[in-house]
């Protein structure tokens, strides 16, 4: 069975200052874009590098941060404290995404347990 890789959602690059979206995902709604694009595009700011949001293959969504190696503006301790505050303050929107994924791309049945009921 062959290795599954994983799917680049976006990123962005200090280096390059640019921003990459994976047309694969458009139809999601433009205001979840707009804010990956500006977590993205702040996160290099910050931090430098190249960062990207990659769904594995079973559907997590993972934050990917490279630097080169002669970057010495590149915070690695920074990296990983904004990565974990990311992931606690936008936990909702990465959750979602990674049930999007799941369905649109992976072909799962949404499953009573993934469905969040407010009490």
């Amino acid at each position: 069975m062959e290795k599954q890789d994983s799917v680049v959602l976006c990123g962005a690059s200090s280096y390059e200052q640019k921003y990459y979206f994976n047309q694969q995902f458009k139809a999601l709604p433009d205001h979840i874009k707009k804010e990956l694009q500006v977590m993205c595009v702040l996160f290099t700011e910050d931090i430098g590098g190249v960062l990207t949001l990659e769904f594995a293959p079973d559907g997590t969504l993972e934050f990917r941060v490279q630097a080169d190696d002669n970057d010495y503006l590149f915070d690695e301790i920074g990296s990983e404290l904004k990565i974990r505050r990311y992931q606690r303050e936008k936990r909702e929107l990465l959750e979602s995404l990674e049930l999007y994924y799941r369905v649109i791309f992976l072909g799962e049945e949404v499953r009573e347990s993934d469905e969040k009921e407010e009490i």
